[in-house]
Formats: C-alpha cells, sequence, structure tokens
C-alpha cells in the first residue's frame, strides 16, 4: 500500500481539527471522487479509507486500545519506516466514530466486482475489533453496518462472525448452514468454502498477503467447526444406537 503518499496529501504534523484534517485528506487525494488507478487496494484512496474505518472501529466501543492498533499495523505489513505517518492518521480517526458508514462505502465502491478482496478486508477488521479478546456489543452493531454496506447478507455476517466469536454452539453458523442440514448437503458446503479459501486460490485471484492472514484464520474455523459438527452428530447417532440396539 502506498503509505509514504499519506503525509504527502496532507501535513498530517500541522495538527488541526479532526474531522477538518480527515475532510481535507480525503479531498485531497480525490477520495471523495474515487478517481484512484486500479488495483485498487494499492491506491492512496483505499489506504486512508481502511486506515481511517479500521481506527473508527477500534473506538466503537468507546476506547480504542493500544492491541488493536498493534493488530492493525500487523495484518496490513506497515514498512518500519512509514509506521509513524499511518499512526497519526489512525490516532486522527480513532476520535470517534462519525462518518464510518461513508468510509464503508468508500471501500466497497473501490472494490466492487473484487468480493473476494471485499470479504478479506471485513474479516481483517474483525481480527482488529476481536484482538483485545472481547467484542463489544458497539462493535459488533458496527461491523454489522459495514457489513451492510459490503453488500453482505445477513447469513454471510454471521457466518464470519462465527469464525472469530468463540461460541461452542455456533459450528453451523460458521459453516453458514441450519442444523438440519444434511451430510451430504454438509460436506458439500464444507468443501465449497475450503475451495473458496484456499490459499492457492487467493494468492491466484491476486489478493495480498495481509488479508490472506485473516482468510487463513477463517479457514482454520471452518475445519474445526465441519470436525464439530461431524463429532457431535457420531457422538448422536451413537447414542441412539445405544438405545435402540
Amino acid at each position: 500500500m502506498p503509505w509514504k503518499a499519506i503525509s504527502n496529501a496532507l501535513g498530517l504534523d500541522e495538527g488541526g481539527a479532526v474531522r477538518d484534517a480527515l475532510a481535507s485528506l480525503w479531498s485531497s487525494i480525490g477520495l471523495d471522487r474515487l478517481t484512484e488507478p486500479t488495483p485498487a487496494y494499492r491506491s492512496v484512496a483505499f489506504t486512508i479509507a481502511v486506515t481511517t474505518l479500521a481506527a473508527k472501529m477500534a473506538k466503537a466501543d468507546g476506547v480504542a486500545l493500544p492491541v488493536e492498533a498493534r493488530t492493525f499495523e500487523r495484518l496490513f505489513a506497515i514498512p518500519p519506516d512509514e509506521m509513524a505517518n499511518v499512526r497519526r492518521l489512525y490516532d486522527l480517526a480513532k476520535q470517534d466514530t462519525a462518518g464510518y458508514e461513508a468510509y464503508a462505502s468508500k471501500i466497497a465502491k473501490l472494490l466492487e466486482g473484487e468480493p473476494d478482496l471485499l470479504r478479506n478486508v471485513f474479516e481483517c477488521l474483525f481480527c482488529v475489533a476481536s484482538a483485545d479478546g472481547i467484542l463489544h456489543p458497539s462493535e459488533d452493531q458496527f461491523l454489522e453496518t459495514v457489513a451492510q454496506k459490503f453488500g453482505m447478507n445477513r447469513s454471510e455476517f454471521i457466518a464470519i462472525r462465527a469464525s472469530f466469536i468463540h461460541d461452542p454452539d455456533s459450528p453451523y453458523d460458521v459453516l453458514g448452514v441450519r442444523p438440519d442440514v444434511s451430510e451430504t448437503e454438509l460436506r458439500s458446503r464444507y468443501l465449497a468454502l475450503v475451495r473458496e479459501h484456499h490459499p492457492d486460490r487467493l494468492m491466484a485471484s491476486g489478493v495480498p498477503v495481509a488479508f490472506r492472514l485473516a482468510a487463513d484464520r477463517r479457514l482454520a474455523a471452518i475445519n474445526v467447526a465441519y470436525e464439530s459438527i461431524r463429532e457431535m452428530r457420531g457422538r448422536d447417532r451413537g447414542a441412539l444406537e445405544a438405545r435402540h440396539p
């Protein structure tokens, strides 16, 4: 990502009102016009929108914690020599959550036609939100709104959410299927999800390494969910056979 262009677009170290600074930065690099060249994920507009959205998401529960900022920096592989610039932008954005819906919409527009990458961005946001081990209700609502702006339906949101929020009763949610799903349909869904999140496929589609980290976590959750369902169903069958030999 073009981190260096952030500081060139606006003198972030000069201070100024938070919203005025963000608005000026937004306008100065053309984020309001969405004229950045492709690939979108390498554009300055995308970099600023994602950084701002992640910072505002961290603030959703009232306190933007250092662990959330560190998780963001790790996921997006920020070069050490650009860390100061990105942190200035992040610190500006984390002052409040105002306008986050607009940034989510801009990201959706920039990644229009790239659903895999859009989903990976959303998974990275969930990584940041769950970095402190707790998903606050306000963060949950924030992310659900972002999912809507990204064009995700409720079932897609629940499936991704279940990958990051450890609820032992939700393996079916992780796979996005009903508890009464047949064995054939269950395996078909599982294999489809594995193909969708396989590292080779993501590499072939051009998904950046930073976003593949979140996808790897989602794939691990998918595998665990599938095995959990098989184990539960195996125990149920065993109990039934014991009662009716």
